[in-house]
């Protein structure tokens, strides 16, 4: 699950991690608002104006702004709530801006000049440990850090049995060529960094960039956060968190009905049970021809109802002109998927979409001949490669 930066700072701040101070504002009027109310808090006399959507580059496609007066806050909030954002990790069309965070400005004069770093968390899956990664270089694309200087990046593994360590800590405030009271601090903010990582059950944990003020403290300016969906039955507070408006509802209507779906750009509509078997699938249309229009599971329980509501999600996607459902009958009966397909045409009515049905496993030849006896227009395949051609054929015709 992924969280906006505002959400994901309230997560920092309990953890005692140092963030700039901010409020969120869903109007232009309460924007002004939350900047005089952070002005009695800081004295800030300038404002960072962010956009708040689930994707990174805000700042690329103008989403970012900094105001040096309360009427440059009603200004450019109202020139961001509402537009539609694109950056380099949208769609084309972008996404539409509801909110944005009012945060303080933390540029301010003092004795040492500001500095910006890059830091991330995150499984390193070639080890199964914690990473740390992190840079010298922060504001810029870690994307484009890693290809023209490799040699500024560094990674700091975390051993699972003792947790980060004071002397790691250490090395990676020495390598961010910190000295004095600004070394002391970006310890203490890795080790609030990691605590809030570990204890939210995050599975990404990205700070760009890491600012240094020019009185040394450390301070997240940007924060992406990402919750491990299978930990979120034990932070039912970080559940709350969740923005349906910022997912596909298509994704979020699969998930009602527990079924795995995640929708892709090609025009082969999937339904398969098994994620193994799903992928294989995916692979095999590629491997023919053809794109993949989405990534659906229906789980190895599934029946018949649970089928029809995956037709009837797969079949929103205008993109969508064959549909591929390719069922091992393991755990679940191949006659109640072929029941849910049938019930599927019957109530959802005139399909004008071609399937193509490949079912194999427990009671196939019943399901076999259940869709054989309906008289729906249903291209059958014994092989998976077979069904793959067929796919491709309905597509050139």
């Amino acid at each position: 699950m992924n969280l906006h930066e505002f959400q994901a700072k309230q997560i920092l701040r309990s953890y005692g991690v140092p963030v700039p101070a901010g409020i969120v504002a869903e109007t232009p009027e309460f924007a002004v608002k939350a900047a005089e109310e952070i002005q009695k808090i800081t004295n800030s006399e300038k404002w960072a104006v962010k956009a708040q959507i689930h994707a990174g580059g805000r700042g690329k496609g103008g989403g970012v702004k900094i105001a040096q007066s309360l009427h440059e806050v009603w200004e450019k909030s109202s020139q961001i709530i509402g537009m539609m954002l694109v950056t380099p990790q949208t769609k084309a069309e972008g996404k539409l801006v509801s909110k944005v965070l009012i945060e303080q400005n933390i540029f301010y004069p003092g004795e040492s000049q500001p500095q910006e770093f890059y830091m991330s968390i995150l499984l390193n899956r070639a080890t199964g440990r914690v990473m740390v990664m992190y840079s010298t270089e922060g504001g810029m694309d870690i994307e484009e850090v890693a290809e023209k200087t490799p040699h500024l990046i560094f990674v700091e593994e975390v051993d699972p049995k003792v947790g980060l360590q004071d002397f790691q800590c250490r090395k990676i405030a020495y390598n961010l060529k910190l000295d004095g009271a600004a070394h002391k601090n970006m310890q203490k903010f890795v080790k609030g960094l990691y605590n809030a990582y570990v204890g939210s059950d995050a599975s990404m944990l990205e700070i760009n960039p890491v600012f240094k003020t020019s009185d040394n403290l450390i301070m997240a300016a940007d924060c992406k956060m990402r919750i491990d969906d299978n930990s979120l039955y034990r932070h039912p507070d970080i559940l709350a968190m969740r923005d349906l408006s910022e997912e596909d509802p298509a994704e979020v209507e699969a998930g009602e009905h527990q079924l795995n779906y995640v929708k892709l750009d090609g025009n082969v509509g999937c339904m398969v049970n098994g994620a193994g078997l799903a992928m294989a699938t995916m692979d095999i249309i590629k491997l023919s021809g053809g794109e993949p229009a989405n990534f659906l599971d229906v789980g190895g329980t599934a029946n018949a109802e649970r089928v029809e509501k995956a037709f009837r999600i797969i079949m929103k996607d205008p993109n969508v002109k064959v549909i591929l459902v390719n069922i091992f009958g393991g755990i679940v009966r191949c006659d109640r998927v072929a029941q849910g397909i049938v019930d599927a045409y019957r109530n959802i009515g005139d399909i004008d979409i071609p399937i193509i049905v490949r079912l194999q496993g427990t009671n196939a030849e019943e399901a076999k001949l259940l869709i054989e006896q309906s008289g729906l227009k249903v291209f059958s395949a014994v092989m998976l490669h077979e069904a793959a051609e067929l796919v491709t054929k309905v597509l050139s015709t």
